[in-house]
């Protein structure tokens, strides 16, 4: 990944696609984290 200069900076792009994936689907929860509700998620 050379895009990235650091691993804060990868997990924070990642977060934010999966924020955005959440809230597609209808999954997001105002006031959590991405992190919370990925760690919330069953299965």
């Amino acid at each position: 990944m050379l895009w990235f200069k650091s691993f804060y900076s990868a997990a924070s792009a990642l977060a934010g696609i999966e924020l955005v994936n959440m809230i597609r689907k209808g999954q997001f929860t105002p006031g959590l984290s991405p992190l919370q509700q990925l760690v919330q998620m069953p299965g």
